[in-house]
């Protein structure tokens, strides 16, 4: 089971009295806000929820798969997610 972004706004909407296009709007700057934050490098946290990150990973050899040729794989930077304790009990509830 997954649920997709229109049915998330519609239960929000639902249970928030809200409109929808007004919790489609929250999302949006609420998802704009992780997007720049991570970006500088800020960690963003929802206490008892979730906390979202940027990594860094550092340069390596890696192979290619096709020729067995080495290549070199650049740094870069990743996103880390990690549940807090009231959605770790959520989910160990069920």
């Amino acid at each position: 089971m997954a649920k997709n972004r229109s049915e998330l706004v519609a239960e929000v909407a639902e249970k928030s009295g809200m409109s929808q296009s007004a919790v489609n709007g929250v999302l949006d700057a609420l998802f704009q806000v992780f997007e720049s934050s991570v970006a500088q490098g800020e960690k963003v946290t929802i206490p008892g929820w979730l906390s979202v990150e940027r990594t860094d990973r550092a340069a390596r050899t890696g192979r290619n798969p096709q020729t067995g040729e080495s290549i070199e794989i650049p740094a870069g930077h990743g996103v880390k997610l990690s549940a807090g304790s009231k959605l770790k009990a959520a989910v160990a509830k069920k």
